[in-house]
């Protein structure tokens, strides 16, 4: 059953006995897959994003518990190190394989083959049983990871994290569809995982009903924010921090820059406030905090044209990717934090910026109905007219006690989704796998 518990026996007299008696097993090491974009690199821009979040905090979790974890990744840069240690208990390993260059997630498929050759080469340098189980994150990888489980005799676990046909159902003007052959990888990367891991229930749904899963495979386990570092702190402090004024209306959109996003709607609903709320000029601030990515990496000075074209460059400040210490200021500072996207498969930006306090104006789509608590900790828009946002953002400004109840449940929302929470039902997906893989070979 979709989201449920690993190993829920019905005789609860039984569970006793035999979690009194059988310890259950834990992975001693795994080989974490991550083969389009690296976790040595800073989220925000290029493919850099929610999943190298994930990755990182995921490993450094399971590394504290006594997990080894070895991330595997495509060597971008010559220089790069083919091993480096993230943390203790955590090593990335970058392989070569095609150019040492950023590529467009068209052109990875090519590499995949070489990259599983270094994978499988990397563990056969060592005894056999390196690896107890194998967690892949995006259709790339899995496909990397389907080889492996075969050559190794072990489970793998799959993370999509984003789904072509999901994406194709909500293009944004400017995005380009997901090829066929993606489609089709992502069908073999399903059929072929012991265990899936969907974000949300919904995500649960559009595994079985768009790809045909089998739903007894599917676990959902929620992302998490590092709620030590994404915290409740002062706006005054934050702003004097990044150059803003005590008295501005700071709206921020935070992520990688491309369609799917929805930056241009967040500009656009900025300008349309301002037509409206002409007493806002010279209060207003968009920050935009992130690179350029997909479609929008061959024009990345779209959003700073656009904004001229609207009228507003005088409002907008134009950031780049920063440190996770400096983007909780970010959020902090923001009077709103905007998240239009046309797709979303979780949506940790708004997840960060409610753990600061900061409520959310977010579209009502994929796993940001989740993420953000509608009348809660923040706002749902329905589509992504910028009127609508325009709308939500001037009715917040105008009901102070209205955003200030937002602010103060969207800590409290927030606080069910740390990232020991997510490890710990990881967890239990990874002995269940073993378990039932253990089971198999003895059967």
């Amino acid at each position: 059953m979709s989201g449920g518990a690993e190993g829920t026996p019905h005789d609860t007299a039984k569970l006793v006995t035999y979690v009194s008696t059988v310890p259950r097993p834990v992975p001693r090491r795994i080989a974490t897959l991550s083969v389009h974009t690296s976790p040595l690199d800073q989220p925000g821009t290029g493919d850099a994003g929610g999943l190298n979040v994930y990755v990182v905090e995921v490993a450094r979790r399971l590394a504290a518990r006594g997990t080894e974890v070895e991330i595997f990744t495509r060597a971008v840069c010559r220089d790069t190190p083919p091993v480096t240690e993230l943390t203790p208990g955590v090593l990335v390993r970058s392989v070569a394989a095609g150019p040492f260059e950023e590529l467009d997630k068209s052109d990875l498929p090519g590499q995949i083959c070489p990259f599983t050759f270094e994978v499988l080469r990397a563990e056969a340098a060592h005894a056999p049983g390196r690896y107890d189980l194998i967690h892949a994150h995006y259709w790339l990888s899995g496909q990397v990871g389907a080889v492996a489980r075969e050559r190794w005799g072990v489970p793998l676990v799959q993370s999509m994290h984003t789904l072509g046909r999901v994406k194709n159902a909500a293009l944004a003007d400017g995005d380009t569809a997901e090829p066929d052959s993606r489609i089709r990888g992502e069908h073999e990367v399903v059929a072929a995982a012991d265990r899936l891991i969907a974000n949300t229930p919904q995500e649960a749904r559009q595994l079985t009903e768009l790809y045909g899963a089998d739903p007894a495979k599917i676990r959902t386990v929620s992302p998490g924010a590092d709620l030590t570092v994404f915290r409740p702190g002062s706006a005054l402090l934050a702003r004097r921090k990044l150059g803003l004024a005590p008295d501005a209306v700071v709206l921020v959109f935070a992520g990688r820059v491309q369609p799917l996003k929805g930056p241009d709607i967040v500009l656009r609903a900025a300008a349309r406030l301002l037509a409206e709320e002409p007493a806002l000029a010279g209060r207003l601030t968009v920050a935009m905090v992130g690179g350029p990515s997909g479609a929008e990496r061959s024009d990345p000075d779209r959003m700073r044209v656009l904004a001229a074209a609207l009228g507003i460059s005088g409002a907008v400040r134009l950031e780049p990717p920063c440190p996770q210490a400096e983007l909780a200021d970010w959020y902090r500072a923001a009077t709103v934090v905007l998240a239009p996207s046309h797709s979303e498969s979780f949506g940790l930006v708004a997840l960060e910026a409610q753990a600061c306090g900061t409520p959310v104006v977010a579209a009502r789509v994929g796993g940001l109905r989740t993420a953000v608590r509608d009348g809660y900790s923040g706002v749902l828009v329905e589509g992504h007219d910028p009127a609508d946002y325009a709308r939500a953002v001037r009715e917040l400004i105008a009901e102070p006690r209205r955003l200030a109840s937002l602010s103060a449940g969207a800590p409290r929302h927030a606080s069910a989704f740390g990232w020991s929470a997510t490890v710990d039902r990881l967890s239990a997906v990874y002995t269940g796998a073993m378990e039932e893989a253990t089971a198999r070979v003895e059967a």
